[in-house]
C-alpha cells in the first residue's frame, strides 16, 4: 500500500504529488547514491527517487527543479505533477509510454490514455512530445525542452496490452492497430483452423482482424470474469497460475 500513487511530498513548505506511468533503469544506483547521502525511502517504488532528486535540487522553481531532476534518470516515464500552483506533466525523451494533453472547456487536463477525456467530456489537443516538460498555471500552458534529443522508441506492448481500443496513442487509434496486427499474423502466419477465439479483452480486436484476413469465424471461447484485474503484474508465477484460473473459464 505504501507504494499507492500518487505519492505525496511536502517541498520547499509545498505539497507535491506524482503520478508516474513508467519504469526507470537506473533507479537502484541513484537509490544507493541518495541513501550514502543520508536520504531515507518510504517505499520500493522507482518514482520515490525521483521526488528525492527533486528535494535535493538548488532550482528556485519547481518546474526547474523537476527538469534537474529528471536529467539524471533513465528509463521509461510519463509523469504528472501536482502542487499549489502548477499542474506539470513530463514525458521522457525516448516517448516510450503516452501523455496526452487535453482541454475541458478553458482548462487543460492530462492523461496517459485520450479515452480518459471521452469519459470526462474533454477535447483531445496533442502528445506531450518526448522529452517536453509541461507546465500549466493561472497564466495558461508554457512548454519546455530541456533535454538533449533521443532516437524515438514507442514501447510497442501499448498497441497490444496496455492501451484500451478507444484511445489514441503514438498518433494512432489503437483499435485500428491491433486490427491491422490480427490481419499481419493472418498473412504471416496461417491457421488450418475452424474457428478463431480471443483472450479477452485485449487480443479481441486483433482477432477480428485475423477472422477478416482469414475468414475464419471469429467466435467466443473464454469467459472472463471481469472481477479479476491484470494477472501478469502478480509478483509471483503460483498466484498468476491461480489468477488465471479465476480469472478465465473456456
Amino acid at each position: 500500500m505504501r507504494n499507492v500513487q500518487p505519492l505525496v511530498i511536502t517541498f520547499k513548505g509545498k505539497k507535491l504529488a506524482v503520478g508516474h506511468n513508467g519504469n526507470l533503469t537506473n533507479d537502484e544506483a541513484l537509490k544507493q547514491k541518495l541513501e550514502q547521502g543520508g536520504s531515507i525511502f518510504q517505499t520500493t517504488s522507482d518514482t520515490e527517487v525521483i521526488l528525492h532528486l527533486i528535494a535535493k535540487s538548488k532550482k528556485a522553481k519547481v518546474v526547474d527543479a523537476i527538469a534537474h531532476a529528471l536529467k539524471k534518470v533513465q528509463g521509461a516515464y510519463s509523469l504528472v505533477f501536482l502542487h499549489k500552483d502548477a499542474l506539470i506533466a513530463a514525458r521522457d525523451p525516448h516517448g516510450f509510454r503516452p501523455l496526452a494533453l487535453g482541454q475541458l472547456g478553458d482548462k487543460w487536463v492530462i492523461a496517459s490514455e485520450t479515452c480518459s477525456f471521452d469519459i470526462i467530456g474533454a477535447k483531445y489537443v496533442r502528445d506531450v512530445l518526448p522529452g517536453e516538460i509541461v507546465e500549466i498555471t493561472e497564466d495558461g500552458l508554457k512548454s519546455y525542452l530541456p533535454f538533449r534529443k533521443h532516437k524515438h522508441a514507442f514501447c510497442i506492448f501499448e498497441f497490444i496490452y496496455f492501451a484500451r481500443p478507444d484511445s489514441k496513442i503514438f498518433g494512432e487509434n489503437v483499435d485500428k492497430v491491433r486490427r491491422r496486427l490480427g490481419r499481419y499474423l493472418a498473412l504471416q502466419h496461417p491457421a488450418d483452423a475452424d474457428i478463431v477465439i480471443s483472450v479477452p479483452d485485449s487480443s479481441n480486436t486483433a482477432t477480428l482482424g485475423f477472422s477478416e484476413q482469414s475468414k475464419i469465424p471469429f467466435e467466443f471461447g473464454l469467459i472472463r470474469n471481469h472481477y479479476v484485474g491484470r494477472t501478469f503484474i502478480d509478483p509471483k508465477q503460483e498466484i498468476r497460475d491461480l489468477d488465471v484460473k479465476v480469472k478465465f473459464n473456456a
